[in-house]
């Protein structure tokens, strides 16, 4: 761990790569979501933490209840919920990309969206073709992004496209080996797009007519989604772009900070963590980056970032990170194993790192932890900063299950890049059964 070091700042709407930021407060909710659903990409607040209780803590041997399971398609897109409906993408065998509404409870399509999407050329085909991005809820409507920049809004009852944009066409933004991942973040009227490039390295729409709003700065794109937090009062969107994380002011686009943050690939993809009581930033990617605790202040008119902690062993590839308390919570797994860690969000200690999940995602219910990972197999770990226990494990899905699970109540949704499915992970439905097998333990 490297000890604390202080940075420059500069005053607010100078538009270079200085690091700069405000202080936090709190965990910002996004405008106009409703708690109970799973909306956008990380869940209401984009924390992958659900709001639960009576996750039962252990399965039977072949796994929790299976309330459904269907085809669906290659692509790593997560399950948004909306009430009884199920939005998500997938590539056709037709090379069409599709938005697909499902019932929840059967699993059975209630619409679909598709629209050719050719592969581009130097597009990386190892790991599919995508779609990557998942879909946002906003009222009545979806957007969603594809992974050759095809931006549409759709009427979320109808699948019906209201206005789109070509990204790369129109922007001629970064392209990206493995192709466009960002998904689309709502804030207040305005549909804010990570694209890279001269001028137009962050984009913002208005989200009832698609018209252009503003673009701004020069960063080249990864893939990432923005993240919302709250500044002394200031909304600002946390933005991890190829070789750094930057902010901005979320209703002009204004630039407020840079974090370098280059590695190998310029693959900066896993979302930032934020605490406003004590200003940390949590922020990690591949080698040769690693992870960072970055404090962020403010002062009058002017705003600073502190590095106050780097961590080389903790490298997050495109898994999530979680903050429970004072500790943030992933997987790592680039070229090296997968492992699961616990980081000391303030000084960046590490708490223990354990084998038995290669390269997972997660989300945090009912004081557990959901972890999958990418070889398809769920468990349910209790994770403290002093211990790991899983309490239950089995697998579940094919190999290469790289979307983060998705959870409302106690209903779950997984996919991999073939099938699709509905879990059932409540007490209830395990407590009337006979005394079998349990779940497989660590």
């Amino acid at each position: 761990m490297t000890p604390t070091r202080s940075l420059h700042r500069i005053s607010p709407g100078i538009r270079r790569a200085t690091l700069i930021v405000g202080a936090a407060i709190g965990l910002a909710i996004t405008p106009g979501r409703s708690e109970g659903q799973w909306p956008q990409f990380g869940g209401a607040r984009q924390d992958f933490k659900v709001e639960c209780k009576g996750l039962a803590e252990e399965w039977p041997d072949d796994g929790p209840k299976k309330l459904w399971n269907r085809e669906l398609g290659d692509g790593y897109s997560g399950i948004i919920v909306d009430g009884n409906v199920l939005y998500t993408m997938y590539r056709t065998k037709e090379d069409k990309e599709a938005v697909i509404a499902l019932d929840a409870s059967t699993g059975k399509t209630i619409w679909e969206h598709a629209y050719d999407c050719p592969v581009r050329e130097g597009h990386v085909k190892e790991f599919g073709t995508g779609p990557r991005a998942t879909p946002t809820l906003d009222g009545d409507r979806l957007y969603t992004a594809g992974v050759s920049g095809h931006l549409h809004c759709l009427d979320k009852k109808s699948g019906k496209a209201l206005w789109s944009h070509d990204l790369w066409k129109e922007y001629e933004g970064t392209f990206l080996n493995h192709g466009f991942s960002t998904s689309p973040f709502i804030y207040k009227e305005t549909v804010v797009m990570l694209v890279g490039g001269k001028g137009h390295a962050i984009v913002a729409f208005d989200k009832k007519d698609g018209k252009e709003l503003w673009k701004k700065h020069d960063f080249g794109n990864s893939y990432a989604t923005p993240k919302l937090i709250n500044v002394d009062g200031e909304d600002q969107l946390a933005c991890p772009m190829a070789a750094e994380v930057v902010g901005i002011c979320a209703a002009t686009g204004e630039l407020r900070w840079s974090v370098e943050q280059k590695n190998q690939w310029g693959q900066n993809i896993c979302q930032p963590t934020y605490d406003g009581k004590d200003h940390m930033l949590f922020i990690s990617s591949v080698e040769p980056a690693c992870s960072k605790g970055i404090r962020l202040t403010r002062s009058g008119e002017e705003t600073k970032a502190e590095e106050v902690w780097t961590n080389r062993k903790v490298r997050v590839h495109h898994s999530n990170a979680i903050r429970v308390d004072d500790c943030v919570f992933t997987s790592t797994g680039g070229d090296g194993p997968g492992l699961y860690f616990a980081v000391d969000a303030k000084t960046g200690d590490m708490k223990w790192r354990k084998r038995g999940f290669a390269k997972a995602t997660s989300l945090y219910a009912d004081g557990k932890f959901l972890v999958l990972d990418e070889d398809g197999k769920l468990g349910l770990v209790r994770a403290t900063p002093e211990k790991f226990e899983i309490l239950a494990q089995a697998k579940v899905l094919e190999s290469q299950a790289w979307t983060v699970p998705t959870l409302v109540g106690t209903k779950g949704y997984l996919r991999d890049r073939k099938n699709i499915m509905s879990i059932e992970l409540g007490r209830d439905a395990y407590a009337s059964a006979a005394n079998g097998g349990k779940g497989k333990r660590g």
